[in-house]
């Protein structure tokens, strides 16, 4: 069995971490005008960084499955896996929503429209794992070049994509096996940066830079739009902005090299990373509701942000582990989690 990379298990302890931020920001945020000016703009700036997250996990994704040589049983419990957690946590979320939180939801749309927001990375998920096989055949068999010339049609194509979205337009045919969302792209770029890790010639002071010169221009971009239309406007921290795709990629290139591309650590702490990142999944799918039992009681402006942005974000990891952890005791709570 192949030794874990935990480079890649760092990266994806970082981006669960950081996905609590964006929900917790967010609230925070979108109360442009209730909250004061620097408030705001400490949310914005926690909010722009964590935006990360979201591409780092489907570049890990592509990281460890691209490439690789599955038997068509193995991807068929993967889909299973996910199809059975979608299931039961829009069924969880309906229930939480229509009887705790009092908001209706039309089951009609479920194909559509998720349960509660952050479930939208299952209906992605879902997708790229049905096609996941053949792009494992098409990579294996693609040379150099050829995964370059990919790599700059799927480029263009998230450029122009976004680009039309600012302008409310849309391709009239999508790229076929990238469509018009960005993350097949990031799932692509994760097992590109990771196969070609040692041989790329950006320095880890030019990847870092480019991280945070990317950060910088989304942030003022973001508060510039924001101050001139006086509402919080949030297309610059879409996972399509173009930016934002260069700056994730850096900033996981940038970690993934670390300890000469294999991080040493002592056999504790690969045990306390094995713990939380074995948790992860479960954490993304059942954080919301202590978020949402948060905001059913409280305004943003009750607590400054300042305050309640990181003891929001340590609580709710804190109790979503633990729940987890717990569920993760039995053989149901496995299956979803």
């Amino acid at each position: 069995m192949k030794e874990k990379n935990y480079n890649l298990e760092m990266i994806r302890m970082i981006s669960f971490i950081l996905v609590i931020v964006i929900h917790v920001t967010n609230y925070y945020c979108r109360d442009f005008g209730g909250i004061s000016r620097g408030e705001y703009i400490f949310s914005l700036v926690l909010d722009v960084v964590a935006r990360i997250s979201v591409p780092c996990f489907f570049m890990i994704s592509g990281a460890l499955l691209l490439g690789r040589d599955e038997p068509l049983e193995k991807h068929v419990k993967r889909l299973i896996r996910f199809f059975t957690a979608l299931v039961v946590w829009s069924l969880i979320y309906y229930l939480w929503n229509t009887f705790y939180m009092g908001t209706e939801f039309d089951l009609a749309e479920i194909l559509y429209v998720p349960t509660e927001a952050h479930l939208w990375y299952l209906y992605a998920m879902i997708p790229i794992y049905l096609v996941l096989p053949f792009f494992q055949v098409m990579c294996r068999g693609m040379d150099v070049k050829l995964e370059q010339a990919f790599l700059v049609v799927i480029t263009a194509a998230v450029i122009f994509n976004y680009v039309s979205s600012l302008q409310h337009g849309e391709a009239y045919y999508d790229l076929p096996l990238i469509g018009d969302r960005v993350y097949s792209f990031y799932v692509f770029i994760g097992y590109y940066i990771y196969k070609y890790r040692k041989h790329m010639r950006i320095g880890q002071k030019a990847a870092l830079g480019t991280f945070a010169a990317c950060m910088a221009l989304i942030f003022a971009l973001s508060l510039g739009w924001t101050l001139m239309a006086g509402d919080h406007l949030d297309q610059f921290l879409a996972y399509g902005n173009p930016l934002l795709a260069l700056g994730s990629s850096a900033f996981f290139l940038f970690v993934i090299r670390l300890g000469k591309c294999e991080i040493t650590l002592k056999e504790r702490t690969k045990k306390i990373i094995d713990l939380f990142c074995g948790c992860s999944f479960g954490i993304y799918l059942i954080h919301i509701l202590f978020l949402d039992n948060y905001k059913k009681y409280m305004e943003p402006s009750d607590l400054s942000a300042w305050i309640a942005v990181p003891a929001l974000t340590v609580c709710i990891a804190a109790a979503s582990f633990l729940c987890v952890w717990l569920m993760r005791k039995t053989w149901a709570g496995r299956k979803i989690t």
